[in-house]
């Protein structure tokens, strides 16, 4: 099927050749759209496309917290907001609280962020900046 849709193509080869990091940001970012499809969800009293995606998120959101390295330090501490984000993202789809997908969404866009720039620096410092601006 993926070879009549040239976007399913991509996306497919985008994955299959990001590297760890990138597959992170990936979810990161799958993990907004999806807040933000529940989100539109709960306001047109959708609660099966609401419930939908917020399973989606909390998904990803496990998916983020089992693949943490908990030999390092700073993994307790995501660990523990990951649990505190997807404990909140299943309140919001008992309570149909939008408020509360707003709320973790913050977090998660910092997390994208942070996750985002690192890369960045990463790449730079592998790359270098190649005098681009």
């Amino acid at each position: 099927m993926a070879l009549n849709n040239p976007y399913a193509a991509y996306q497919q080869n985008s994955i299959n050749t990001a590297t760890p990091g990138e597959l992170t940001l990936m979810l990161f970012d799958g993990c907004l759209k999806f807040m933000k499809l529940a989100k539109q969800a709960i306001e047109q009293e959708d609660m099966e496309t609401k419930n939908t995606n917020l399973v989606k998120a909390q998904k990803i959101i496990q998916e983020l917290n089992i693949t943490l390295d908990r030999k390092v330090e700073l993994a307790a501490s995501m660990g523990a907001m990951y649990e505190y984000i997807h404990r909140r993202l299943v309140e919001a789809n008992i309570r149909n609280d939008k408020d509360i997908v707003t709320e973790v969404e913050g977090y998660v866009k910092d997390l994208r962020d942070a996750w985002k720039q690192a890369l960045q620096i990463e790449r730079q410092g592998r790359f270098g900046s190649g005098g681009l601006a």
